[in-house]
């Protein structure tokens, strides 16, 4: 497997991963971008649009990872300052603990992938992306095995199985956690 980031090159495959048979091209990966109301409510092409043009703009978005040279998985990792909605108010925060910080937000993994390990590859594939950008943490938004929503966020032991620890929560099914580099 072989993990890349996001670039403009690389929108096709990602257009193409989104829009295959269970794809997220509902959501494009926007969920907790900044967004306005109306773009919001116009649906998935303004999703879309939003996200291509973050990519276009060399924002960073997220990483793919390649079988061959096919597109088969998704994470979202970014600077947190570039998501908004990650973290509510059930979380403390004086702001001086976001600097530096990249976060995971979701995971998109195409059905033939998954229950082989590939969330572990994608967060040690993230980890890396963010550590070659200068993060000194990153952050991530699990939640429990019995949790109702929230599941492509990644589950609590799969991060807890990676260094990751507990410092709040996001709501009420959201755990914060974060590795320190």
């Amino acid at each position: 497997m072989k993990f890349f980031p996001a670039t403009p090159d690389r929108w096709q495959h990602l257009e193409r991963l989104f829009e295959s048979r269970g794809g997220p091209k509902h959501c494009w990966c926007m969920v907790f971008r900044p967004m306005s109301s109306a773009d919001r409510r116009a649906g998935a092409p303004a999703k879309k649009q939003a996200l291509a043009q973050s990519i276009a703009a060399n924002t960073p978005v997220g990483i793919l990872a390649y079988e061959a040279n096919e597109p088969v998985a998704w994470c979202s990792i970014a600077p947190l300052e570039t998501y908004t909605n990650l973290r509510t108010r059930s979380y403390v925060s004086d702001g001086s603990d976001t600097e530096n910080v990249w976060s995971i937000a979701c995971f998109y993994i195409r059905s033939a992938y998954r229950r082989q390990g590939m969330t572990t590859q994608l967060i040690n594939a993230a980890i890396n992306y963010a550590k070659a950008n200068d993060a000194r943490v990153v952050e991530a938004y699990p939640v429990d095995y019995d949790s109702p929503s929230y599941s492509y966020m990644g589950r609590i032991g799969t991060f807890e199985r990676l260094g990751f620890q507990e410092v709040g929560m996001a709501g009420t099914r959201r755990h914060i956690m974060r590795l320190q580099m």
